[in-house]
């Protein structure tokens, strides 16, 4: 197809004159004889009027005007055929229309290329089909083999198409008039009446509304004082639902916070999103939740993670992590199952505790709590711990375990029915053990330190013990140590109540009351048995001994944690009002006040001086098979 070099304005008319002129000769040589011999002559007659002559309009001649893929000319005001320049194509001016289809396009004027189904058209170029699509140029090149519209616009100006709200604009823009898409590769703007999508390059799908773009893809979507804004570099929108599907790398920003993503869709109206392979979430208070599939509706501020969900809270300084959990911004919950992990790093050494369940949620009047069950354990490099479940509210700072809570610091071990710890910026100041303690300290082989009690409180000063007090049932055995570093004899100690003070771990005084029995046995004359408590148990293989082993079941725990508590039964009165017997109380220790311990104002008076403790003058050896 040669396309033409001239102007359409066809000013030029001698050809056609001169084609004119010649069928005129023609006809005046092909005039029969008796035609060219003069007639007789007759009587003469008034002449008759001439007749006027019509204006020459092109006459489109009758053909089968339904046949699929071929461009029919419907309308022209002129029809030109230059032989001059090319037979190949007529020229046309004045309301040009041509139909393809049920496509129309119309132009000022066009060349037309009836044997190869194409043509050029220009000014006021207009494209319609039905009365939902137009497409609008300055001029259009027309290829029948291919199908292909191409719309160019003149400086300053935009090809255009215009698709009920939808609306897209480019300096060149193509119509594939065979499948019905319209596409640009020279950078354009697809707008709606919800967002306003940019790129490098684009397609459109009238039929389904289904637009893709590529390159430096940016979509905006104004939401009164919000905006939504979205960065990547594939994408593909649907203008009927508004929905996005994320093709690659995603970057989505709004006043709420910011997701990010590789695959998934992100419904732009009402901010839910479901996105896969890996992807992360970043809400408006800098927390951020990441999964391998994540479902986020923004509007609630709840996100659901399925597959190696993690959960951080720059502001707490933690992180949660799971199988599945999710997260709701909204009332501040949150909640992890499955290798469940939270870590707590406000401190230098992290914080790592485990549990079957993690959930945290904060009641209507502002109180946080986090609960952690199914088999708890956690680990810090200066504290250790394991429990059936436990609780803590932000509320009280009080930190609460349940069923069997054992606590391990250094060769210290600490169990009982119920342990409360209260929490002071990250470091615990008291632990209480209201129905039942027992505080253990490895000495050497089978020798251990052992007190237990009732009801136990301990006051602390950053890791060191600074106070002890045990309310009823006071029993304690100790292993004091030789001058030269051996052991050969114990002590048991028994009475109602035990008030102690200590400075830097080490007993400054310890007084009991109201009476106390006690006595010291060599360690020759003992049987092993008698160097334990009757509750005694050392749970040394189920300590946690690195972040890892939070997540270990060692043998007996399980059977442990479904065992009655110490005693079998609890005392009637143990658990009435036990959230208000957590704080410890201060014990009335004696009518003559002394200086309390520093940091602590409430403590005042001591009791009497310590109950002396008979020991024997002589050093033993301790047995060797007892």
């Amino acid at each position: 197809m040669n396309k033409p070099q001239c102007d359409p304005s066809l000013r030029n008319r001698r050809p056609l004159r001169r084609l004119l002129a010649a069928l005129g000769a023609v006809a005046l040589l092909t005039l029969p004889p008796a035609l060219a011999t003069p007639p007789a002559p007759k009587a003469a007659k008034s002449p008759a009027p001439a007749k006027k002559e019509a204006p020459l309009k092109p006459v489109i001649p009758s053909a089968n005007r339904h046949q699929p893929g071929k461009v029919f000319l419907e309308h022209a005001d002129m029809l030109e055929l230059d032989e001059m320049r090319s037979r190949d194509y007529q020229i046309l001016r004045g309301s040009v229309v041509f139909r393809k289809d049920n496509m129309f396009m119309y132009c000022d004027s066009a060349y037309f290329y009836e044997a190869s189904n194409s043509l050029d058209a220009f000014g006021n170029v207009r494209m319609e089909q039905g009365d939902t699509l137009f497409v609008y140029g300055d001029e259009l090149n027309y290829n029948g083999l291919d199908e292909m519209a191409r719309l160019f616009a003149n400086p300053g100006k935009k090809a255009r198409l215009v698709n009920r709200d939808v609306k897209i604009e480019s300096d060149r823009f193509d119509y594939d008039l065979a499948r019905n898409v319209g596409s640009y590769d020279l950078g354009g703007k697809l707008s709606d009446r919800q967002n306003t999508l940019t790129s490098l390059e684009g397609y459109y799908y009238p039929a389904t509304k289904d637009a893709y773009f590529y390159k430096d893809v940016r979509l905006f979507g104004p939401h009164g004082n919000d905006t939504l804004r979205m960065f990547t570099d594939s994408l593909k929108y649907n203008t009927g639902t508004h929905i996005a599907e994320l093709l690659c790398s995603t970057r989505i920003i709004n006043r709420d916070g910011e997701i990010n993503s590789s695959s998934g869709f992100y419904n732009t109206q009402s901010g839910i999103a479901d996105l896969f392979s890996r992807s992360t979430v970043v809400t408006r208070r800098g927390n951020t939740l990441t999964g391998d599939t994540l479902f986020y509706d923004r509007q609630k501020g709840y996100g659901e993670a399925f597959g190696n969900m993690v959960l951080t809270d720059s502001v707490r300084q933690s992180t949660l992590i799971g199988d599945y959990g999710y997260y709701c911004e909204l009332n501040d919950s949150a909640m992890a199952t499955g290798n469940a992990l939270a870590m707590e790093y406000s401190r230098r050494d992290t914080l790592w505790l485990h549990g079957d369940t993690i959930r945290a949620f904060r009641f209507p009047d502002s109180t946080t709590v986090t609960n952690a069950y199914g088999g708890v354990r956690f680990f810090r490099k200066d504290i250790q711990g394991m429990c059936d479940s436990l609780s803590f509210r932000e509320r009280d700072s009080i930190l609460r375990m349940y069923r069997h809570p054992m606590i391990w610091s250094g060769a210290r071990q600490i169990h009982g029915n119920l342990i409360a710890v209260h929490l002071n910026d990250s470091t615990a100041d008291w632990v209480r053990l209201p129905d039942f303690g027992m505080m253990v300290e490895h000495i050497a082989e089978d020798c251990y330190d052992q007190l237990s009690g009732s009801d136990m409180s301990v006051w602390l000063n950053d890791t060191t013990v600074q106070r002890l007090f045990i309310d009823g049932n006071v029993q304690i055995i100790t292993f004091p140590m030789e001058r030269d570093s051996s052991y050969n004899k114990f002590t048991f100690v028994e009475t109602s109540y035990l008030d102690g003070l200590f400075t830097g771990n080490q007993v400054d005084s310890i007084v009991m009351w109201p009476e106390t029995s006690g006595k010291v046995t060599p360690l020759y004359l003992a049987k092993r048995s008698s160097y334990f408590l009757p509750n005694f148990q050392w749970y040394q293989q189920m300590r946690p001994l690195a972040p890892d082993e939070v997540f270990d079941t060692p043998e007996g725990m399980t059977e442990l944690l479904r065992s009655p508590e110490v005693g079998g039964k609890r005392r009637p009165t143990a658990m009435t009002g036990i959230e208000d017997r957590l704080t410890p109380k201060v014990p009335d220790r004696g009518p003559e006040p002394v200086s309390p311990p520093p940091g602590d104002p409430s403590l005042v008076g001591l009791p009497p001086e310590p109950t002396a403790v008979t020991e024997s003058p002589e050093p033993v050896k301790p047995p060797t098979d007892q």
